[in-house]
């Protein structure tokens, strides 16, 4: 499956270097669209920022109501108020107005009513303190429990790493297939074609988590399999959402399923059930690392890793593996740095693409430019775990 974490930038990319630094110019052509020209829209303190209110309109047939993100005249990015993205070009908008001056997320109970409108009477929909979980028809309750275990064990590493994380600001949905074949259906109606060894996926874009249930509900015989994709995909899902990560700038890949391979490990998502660091080892994954470094890993694996994502699709299985085996090398002997690197990663101007160079001087800016010192030390750190 293409990386979907970085595909909301490709669909951004060829508007935004149009608009920046001629943003004003392309927001102005539009006003007459956004009918605001009495108010100010954008401050000298934040010239990028998003524009709160809220805008109802017809689009393809579907009622929108949301925020516009960013726009120009020939492209509009409005953020929904059950937290997906649309984009479109302003001249099929129709019936607009505006609606509020703020915005805010739909309820739970609303976005719970429209879910299950959408999903059909097969579904039921469980609402949790934080998620929305759709499953098959009296198969639900194990599965929100497990989602919501996860966000809190997720709040927890991190508030006792010194993270501040923000609330929330939409229910999150989860939708549990009971088939694979009606889960790889899903996807490519939703554009994307992924293979058998594919359990799951979180999108940016339509802030969703979907994944199939292995078993169908029949044993707990594979619900390990299920439990560790629900942590690395409810992992992603919660980073994006609590302000670990950016929906619009979206961290290099490395960060984004380093951080979902490490949470994989039962002594990372329950800590309190497994409190030794052994516990926080991702087994599967380091055999992965060290049969990937006997083979055909480089010295120069780290840089590569840095400099682009080109890696997890030249060898997915290799990436993978360095992505676990850096950012646990890295969380476990620098944990301060680490805080500060995602965040430095998660405050990034929305929009604009992360070049190499960027990616780069961020990485030096914490951890120092010394890549043979950090390679050796990050592969005496792995051999040493057993």
């Amino acid at each position: 499956m293409e990386n979907p974490i970085l595909v909301i930038m490709r669909r951004l990319k060829a508007m935004a270097k149009h608009l920046f630094p001629g943003f004003i110019a392309a927001l102005l052509a539009v006003l007459s669209w956004l009918d605001l020209s009495a108010r100010p829209l954008l401050s000298a303190a934040e010239p990028h920022g998003p524009l709160r209110v809220t805008f109802n309109l017809m689009w393809q047939g579907k009622r929108l109501e949301g925020m516009p993100l960013l726009w120009s005249d020939q492209r509009v990015f409005m953020l929904s108020r059950d937290g997906a993205l649309y984009d479109f070009p302003p001249d099929e908008a129709q019936d607009f107005r505006q609606t509020a001056r703020d915005f805010k997320s739909y309820p739970a109970t609303i976005m719970k009513a429209r879910l299950e409108q959408e999903l059909g009477k097969q579904f039921e929909v469980a609402s949790t303190g934080h998620f929305l979980v759709a499953t098959a028809a009296g198969k639900n309750r194990r599965w929100a429990e497990r989602f919501e275990e996860m966000y809190r064990s997720f709040a927890v590493y991190f508030q006792v790493r010194g993270f501040k994380l923000a609330e929330p600001e939409f229910p999150m949905i989860a939708v549990v297939w009971e088939k694979q074949e009606d889960f790889q259906r899903q996807a490519a109606r939703e554009g994307w074609k992924i293979g058998d060894n594919t359990l799951g996926f979180y999108l940016p874009v339509t802030n969703r988590v979907s994944l199939f249930d292995v078993d169908g509900g029949r044993s707990t015989k594979n619900w390990q399999q299920n439990m560790a994709t629900v942590v690395h995909e409810a992992s992603h899902q919660a980073a994006f959402n609590t302000g670990i990560h950016s929906r619009w700038s979206p961290p290099p890949r490395w960060v984004a399923e380093g951080l979902g391979t490490m949470f994989e490990a039962p002594g990372v998502w329950d800590s309190r059930t497994y409190p030794r660091r052994e516990d926080r080892i991702n087994r599967d994954r380091l055999t992965q690392f060290r049969a990937y470094a006997k083979s055909r890993r480089g010295d120069d694996a780290i840089l590569k890793l840095l400099q682009s994502d080109r890696a997890f699709d030249a060898d997915a299985d290799g990436a993978y593996a360095e992505a676990w085996a850096l950012t646990f090398y890295l969380v476990e002997q620098q944990p301060r740095e680490y805080a500060k690197y995602l965040k430095l990663t998660a405050d990034r101007l929305p929009f604009f693409e992360y070049k190499s160079a960027d990616r780069l001087k961020d990485f030096v800016s914490v951890f120092g430019q010394d890549f043979r010192l950090l390679n050796a030390r990050m592969l005496r750190f792995i051999e040493e775990l057993n």
